[in-house]
């Protein structure tokens, strides 16, 4: 069972796309990785034209749905940090980049 007392940073997020990402940096609170086999993908992407989020807020991940990455714990990400990037299938939508299967 997890024993994470502090949530993992994102310490990089290079989706220009997103209304969250600020010079790079996440704008959101937190964040949450989910997606299906083979493609681990940031669900709280939002591709608006809309500035959202905090400006200097550094997003950390709230939760993880992948289970099958071996930084999960309980469904919470146990890596120090994680990074946020163009997508393997869809360079248009953002993926953990950190994500490593078990």
């Amino acid at each position: 069972m997890a024993n994470i007392l502090e949530l993992p940073a994102v310490g990089e997020c290079t989706i220009d796309g997103c209304s969250y990402n600020h010079d790079h940096a996440c704008g959101a609170g937190a964040i949450t990785i989910g997606g299906t086999p083979g493609d681990a993908s940031c669900v709280t992407f939002i591709a608006l034209d809309a500035k959202g989020g905090l400006s200097k807020q550094v997003a950390a991940v709230g939760a993880c749905q992948r289970a099958d990455c071996s930084h999960n714990d309980a469904l919470e990400c146990a890596a120090p940090s994680v990074r946020i990037g163009a997508g393997v299938d869809d360079p248009s939508h953002a993926d953990c980049l950190t994500f490593a299967a078990r």
